[in-house]
């Protein structure tokens, strides 16, 4: 009992010094703070997808690119068909896309299909051509004005430029919500107000602009790790740069709607996690302690509250069961520390998953009675994450790719689940 209660405290205090300071962040959303932009110029920008056997999807992200109300004639959009097998190349080139073909069994992920892409341009189309390049998942979508939204923040100075992250099946099952209640958390509950305070933001996978001379600055495109996105920003953080948020630019992603699927995504960024730490914390922690980095602490707490969350659920679970089954133990009190500390985790996730969802919900393509209940879920696929990381740590993990379904356009979105 003793021992029981005292892990959970030490855990408590842990999670409260690690992310008081989400208290202010909270605030500074709740009171609706963040900045606004007029564009300044027009920026030319090319347009990369990384896709692999992707060719029911692709055709609709490419229409959405296509729709924009920016200036067509300043977008060009470049495909890397990346050791498909379908015909994604032939979906995309009928769209209108530029298409290079990739086949490399050992380097496999989506950061050698970038830098493979962005080298096909450099050589073919010089990459002084461009002032900034996107980066899209082959199941995106993007609001009409996503181009023009982004190019706003950008044409004021950012050299890195991330938007708003929502769920294109959000309404499947309680996996798929409670994805797009963690981006929504994300987007709105931590970008905005790093955004606002004038720290880094965080890239999350797909949906950001970064600048062709940050590009030269960087030396090209070298992330190679099974979380690319995370990678970059930590890099981005230890040079001095700075991620930007836009709020008003919106995209859409599918999520996966299996709990296998899911476990084993959230793995995998788990494993490119540890990855990350192994070839640049040294890089890292020399920039948070030695060079006073917030943005790389604020980073790596994100990176590991879940897994903390996920470890004390777990923990107490165990604990319950024990106490339960074990005729030698005193269970009254075993049992009382237990669910207090279940009850404790599982109301202040709940809450956490719930503000977006409320701040959010005119924007989540979603029926209301759904949002509700499957909000209720949302500390469950949190507690999940600790599953993620023992399978992490078996050291079994590597990048696959997950496969896209939800072939609908924007207006079709809306009545795919009344």
């Amino acid at each position: 009992m003793k021992t029981l209660t005292c892990i959970n405290i030490l855990l408590g205090a842990l999670m409260a010094a690690c992310c008081c300071y989400q208290v202010f962040y909270l605030l500074l959303r709740l009171k609706g703070s963040g900045r606004s932009f007029q564009a300044r110029s027009l920026g030319r920008y090319a347009v990369l997808i990384a896709a692999r056997n992707e060719s029911a999807v692709i055709g609709q992200l490419i229409d959405s690119i296509l729709a924009q109300d920016y200036p067509r004639e300043l977008v060009d959009i470049y495909v890397v068909a990346d050791n498909c097998t379908d015909d994604t190349a032939a979906v995309a080139a009928a769209r209108g896309a530029r298409v290079y073909q990739r086949q490399n069994k050992l380097q496999v992920g989506k950061g050698y299909a970038l830098n493979f892409l962005l080298g096909k341009i450099g050589e073919d189309y010089g990459k002084e051509s461009y002032d900034g390049f996107f980066v899209f998942d082959a199941d995106n979508l993007l609001e009409p004005d996503y181009i023009s939204e982004m190019n706003k923040v950008f044409s004021n100075g950012a050299p890195v430029v991330t938007g708003y992250r929502n769920a294109k099946n959000f309404g499947d099952n309680w996996i798929t919500a409670s994805y797009g209640v963690y981006f929504l958390r994300e987007s709105e509950f931590l970008n905005r107000p790093r955004d606002y305070l004038g720290t880094s933001c965080a890239i999350s996978g797909t949906g950001f602009l970064f600048s062709a001379q940050l590009l030269d600055k960087l030396g090209g495109w070298n992330y190679f790790a099974l979380t690319e996105d995370l990678e970059f920003t930590l890099d981005l953080i230890c040079r001095g740069e700075k991620v930007a948020y836009c709020r008003t630019a919106m995209l859409y992603d599918e999520q996966p709607t299996g709990f296998q699927q899911s476990v084993q995504q959230r793995a995998r960024w788990m494993k490119g996690f540890m990855q990350i730490l192994s070839s640049r914390g040294h890089s890292i922690l020399r920039a948070m302690v030695a060079g006073g980095s917030f943005a790389c602490y604020d980073m790596l707490v994100n990176s590991m509250a879940g897994m903390l969350t996920g470890i004390s659920f777990i923990l107490n679970a165990v604990m319950f069961i024990v106490g339960i089954t074990s005729p030698k133990l005193e269970t009254g009190p075993v049992l009382l520390s237990a669910l207090g500390a279940i009850a404790g985790a599982y109301v202040m996730l709940y809450f956490t998953g719930l503000l977006p969802v409320l701040t959010e919900w005119r924007r989540i393509r979603c029926p209301g009675w759904r949002k509700l209940v499957f909000s209720l879920m949302y500390p469950f696929f949190m507690a999940s994450f600790l599953l993620s990381l023992t399978l992490a740590m078996s050291g079994s993990v590597e990048w696959k790719p997950i496969r896209h379904t939800v072939a609908v356009s924007l207006g079709e979105m809306d009545g795919r689940l009344k």
